[in-house]
């Protein structure tokens, strides 16, 4: 454990510990300086502190870019990205996915006095969630599929940065199976993004993020 301030303990880092709703409140109202990522499903918790790194940052607004460039591709559809927003099912679960993007109407719209998340019980869920995996791998494929997967989110993504690789699900009878085009992008080959990592990896993300405006174009 360790102590943030006075009456505030941290539990083990990275990892899925037994806790309670209260718990999970606690931590996510205390103010902490270092930003808090915290994910609960049903009595477990996982907590995670500090800024990301590099790369982290730099593949996370790669596809901040991408879903931009996509919705300018495709006028007749809306799109809006609410990347690192914490999701909430009160008292059963709460995620903060690296990317999280509607597709179509009745998207959140934050209201005068109301609290900065988007409340599952008041909102659908996203179309599409994804985590960017620098350090993160084996729990984005495993623990936090699983929560996204019982949240009912139709399509997640996990992002290798280190292996350059895009791992794409789609949700059906309540388990991910593997993909190789986007549900909510319209059939966007998943290729198409594994290309566009590769070349971020080679330069910079906004050449990269270019280049994949250029390709979608004719697709």
């Amino acid at each position: 454990m360790l102590t943030i301030q006075q009456n505030l303990v941290i539990p083990p880092l990275r990892q899925w510990h037994s806790a309670t709703w209260d718990d999970y409140l606690t931590l996510r109202d205390a103010r902490i300086k270092d930003r808090m990522r915290l994910f609960f499903n049903n009595e477990w918790m996982w907590v995670d502190m500090g800024g990301e790194g590099i790369n982290h940052a730099n593949i996370s607004d790669l596809f901040v870019m991408l879903f931009a460039f996509w919705a300018v591709a495709h006028p007749e559809q809306k799109y809006n990205s609410f990347c690192g927003c914490l999701l909430e099912k009160p008292k059963i679960q709460a995620c903060a996915p690296d990317l999280v993007l509607y597709a179509g109407d009745n998207y959140p719209a934050w209201q005068e006095g109301q609290p900065p998340r988007i409340d599952l019980t008041q909102w659908r869920v996203p179309d599409l969630v994804g985590e960017i995996s620098d350090t993160t791998l084996a729990a984005d494929l495993d623990e936090q599929k699983h929560l996204y997967a019982v949240l009912g989110i139709p399509e997640y993504w996990v992002i290798d940065v280190r292996g350059k690789r895009m791992f794409a699900f789609i949700l059906e009878s309540g388990q991910y199976k593997a993909c190789e085009n986007s549900l909510a992008l319209a059939q966007l080959p998943i290729e198409k993004l594994e290309q566009t990592l590769i070349r971020a990896s080679q330069g910079t993300n906004t050449s990269a993020a270019a280049w994949f405006a250029q390709e979608i174009a004719s697709l």
